[in-house]
């Protein structure tokens, strides 16, 4: 049932010190924490503590995990202005005919017709311009050169001249060698401005030991963009929508997963971005789940009902976002504040680099 403040956005919230924000992930990743949220254990909030490596004795033969195998692009682009200056381009999405809708900075000097100048390593600038606003984000419209029209031709640009974007939370001084940091061992399919952090902790000698021991992985895509870490801001949650993001869920991930659940495994999601993907499929086959590929714009919050997962591997979020929602609507909101308190009591580690919590079927609403 739901509480009348689930939804209200500050009923979302929690302190956090900032020391508890992890700066770089741990190695090997399956040496993170993991709490494990199970009913029916004697623990007071049916929970234990462990680690990421004890997937191997948790899961089951003939369990699923779906992970997420987009690859975080090279972003983030340094721009100098015609009146001097500089400034940063976050590329978001591609529109058509070379243009991308942008995160500019400071973008209070990005008018319409502006024309803006990007470095190359090959002793050149280009020239981009400043096509239009977009309302919906705050965002720009940007024209890049005929050349770069396709996505394979983006990707070797930004391969030249980007950089991987961090959250803000990271302290770049004091973390290097991102590059690869921040990349999943599946990531493959490049689209993404952020990881899909969930899937950071399965390391090749966990994923290895899990396959020998009969867990399978299925793969899905979606490119991780606003709708995922675009921190919310109204209040009222009844009107709440979210950006879109590209999916695609095929139709061999759909036959791992009836199989499984026809064996009688269970089908857990690494990652919410894993969750949103399953769930928005499932729903735009009408009842059953078939391949999907698109944009999805779900929002899943308490009260939303669970068609394809399991259970969820999720690190820990920051407040007041969409993905405490989510978490939320699986274990219930009193709940998630409870287990993150206890996060914070037994020094867990928060945000990209940081922790897990495994939310096993028993202890989903």
């Amino acid at each position: 049932m739901l509480d009348q403040n689930d939804n209200l956005l500050s009923s979302y919230n929690y302190d956090l010190p900032n020391d508890f924000i992890a700066q770089s992930p741990i190695e090997p990743r399956h040496d993170a924490k993991l709490m494990i949220v199970n009913d029916g254990l004697d623990d007071a909030l049916n929970l234990m503590h462990g680690k990421i490596w004890d997937l191997k004795n948790i899961l089951r033969i003939g369990d699923l995990l779906v992970v997420n195998n987009t690859r975080v692009l090279k972003a983030k682009l340094k721009i100098r202005f015609s009146g001097g200056g500089q400034g940063e381009l976050l590329l978001m999405e591609p529109r058509d005919n070379g243009q991308w809708l942008c995160l500019g900075r400071p973008a209070r000097r990005m008018r319409s017709g502006d024309q803006l100048w990007l470095n190359t390593s090959l002793d050149n600038s280009l020239c981009l311009q400043v096509i239009d606003k977009d309302e919906s984000t705050g965002g720009r419209i940007i024209q890049f050169p005929s050349e770069f029209s396709s996505r394979s031709q983006m990707a070797d640009l930004l391969d030249l001249c980007g950089e991987v974007p961090l959250p803000p939370y990271i302290d770049k001084d004091k973390s290097n060698s991102h590059e690869e940091k921040y990349q999943t061992r599946f990531a493959s399919k490049p689209g993404a401005i952020a990881a899909p952090t969930a899937g950071l902790h399965l390391s090749d000698e966990l994923i290895e030991v899990l396959k020998l021991r009969g867990i399978k992985i299925a793969q899905i895509t979606l490119h991780v963009g606003l709708g995922t870490f675009r921190p919310l801001e109204k209040e009222d949650l009844t009107q709440l929508h979210l950006h879109s993001e590209w999916v695609e869920v095929n139709e061999k991930a759909v036959k791992a997963i009836i199989n499984c659940k026809e064996e009688g495994g269970k089908v857990f999601a690494v990652g919410t971005t894993s969750v949103r993907a399953l769930e928005a499929a499932y729903l735009s086959g009408r009842g059953d789940l078939k391949p999907y590929e698109g944009k999805v714009n779900l929002v899943i919050k308490p009260g939303f009902k669970f068609c394809v997962i399991d259970g969820l591997l999720t690190n820990f979020h920051l407040p007041k976002s969409s993905l405490l929602l989510l978490v939320s609507a699986l274990i219930g909101r009193k709940r998630m504040l409870e287990l993150y308190n206890n996060a914070i009591a037994n020094k867990y580690r928060f945000f990209s680099y940081g922790d897990a919590m495994l939310i096993t079927p028993d202890s989903m609403i």
